[in-house]
């Protein structure tokens, strides 16, 4: 929508922008969405009180924060579309790490699933996941053998959990795992916000040789609900060159090889 259409937006579909913005900014100013809006800032921030209100945003000096809710209410297909190009561009760098003949594991997660996708030409290749999005993306090629992990099942996030998932899951042994989370931080370690699924993911890590987290440069230097793991144990970080500079070194101090796209 071009800036000239902005301030003809109804009331709801201006809020809806905004938390669009901060879903991928992290934080807004009222200053920058009254310019951008073409309203008052008091309008703004009435706006951003009633946002708060729905757990939506965090009020802080001079505008908002993301909670993060927002984007964790939007169905599986709604957070594809979030950070889309973002995700591709580290789909297809993960995707090169993997050869043929290589047995992999996938936890669920947007950015898997776009991995998942540039999977496809590659032989002779074992796949272990508790996402059923990604079992059905991959489960037609006659050169991909999937296995998908048992248990109960998120209908909203799409993956399997439980003690039966974690029971099938240390029958196999891999040889690498690429790693879908709502944070990589140098002192938190990386994070999930699904706690159903903190476990699965911390004992796919244990069953490969080398982790690589793929993450979009939103979930760097954030703090999910749950700790997967500590920092080191992952091996490599495919982020976008827009992720926080400061936090990158740090991570890289770690111990871990970063690539940035």
């Amino acid at each position: 929508m071009s800036q000239d259409k902005m301030h003809e937006l109804s009331i709801d579909d201006r809020r809806d922008k905004i938390v669009d913005i901060l879903t991928r900014q992290n934080k807004v100013r009222v200053a920058e969405l009254s310019r951008m809006f073409k309203i008052s800032e008091a309008t703004i921030r009435h706006d951003l009180s009633d946002l708060e209100k729905q757990g939506l945003l965090e009020r802080v000096h001079g505008g908002a924060t993301s909670t993060y809710k927002a984007y964790y209410n939007m169905s599986f297909y709604e957070r594809m579309k979030t950070n889309e190009d973002e995700k591709r561009s580290i789909a297809f760098k993960a995707a090169k790490m993997i050869s043929e003949g290589d047995s992999i594991m996938i936890n669920s997660g947007t950015t898997t699933l776009y991995v998942a996708r540039e999977l496809k030409s590659i032989k002779n290749l074992t796949v272990v996941t508790n996402s059923l999005a990604i079992s059905q993306e991959l489960g037609n090629y006659k050169d991909i053998h999937v296995i998908l992990l048992g248990g109960y099942f998120n209908p909203q996030y799409q993956f399997t959990y439980g003690d039966d998932t974690i029971n099938q899951l240390n029958k196999y042994k891999a040889d690498k795992l690429i790693l879908a989370v709502d944070g990589i931080c140098s002192e938190n370690g990386i994070t999930t916000y699904h706690y159903l699924e903190a476990e699965i993911n911390r004992q796919m890590i244990k069953r490969v040789d080398n982790t690589v987290v793929a993450a979009d440069y939103t979930k760097v230097g954030r703090t999910g609900f749950t700790q997967i793991d500590s920092i080191d144990s992952a091996d490599f970080l495919i982020t976008n060159s827009e992720a926080d500079e400061h936090e990158i070194k740090k991570i890289i101090k770690k111990g871990l090889e970063v690539e940035l796209i």
